[in-house]
């Protein structure tokens, strides 16, 4: 499956179908994270049930603090 992430077209293995399973995949399971897919904000609560689809347009925030 391809997505663009960030602005970059990448292309995906076929076990990462949930947007739970694409921030695992990159390394971002467990993190603090703002994800927007198509244009909506996808709150962390929903990340496991949202299905990825071929095409998908996500922008992925890591938040950190800082003093």
């Amino acid at each position: 499956m391809n997505l663009t992430i960030n602005g970059q077209i990448q292309e995906l293995p076929n076990s990462v179908s949930s947007l739970a399973d694409l921030l695992q995949h990159l390394g971002l399971g467990g993190k603090p994270v703002v994800v927007e897919r198509n244009h909506q904000a996808m709150p962390p609560s929903t990340h496991a049930t949202i299905v990825l689809t071929e095409g998908d347009v996500l922008e992925i925030v890591t938040i950190s603090a800082g003093g």
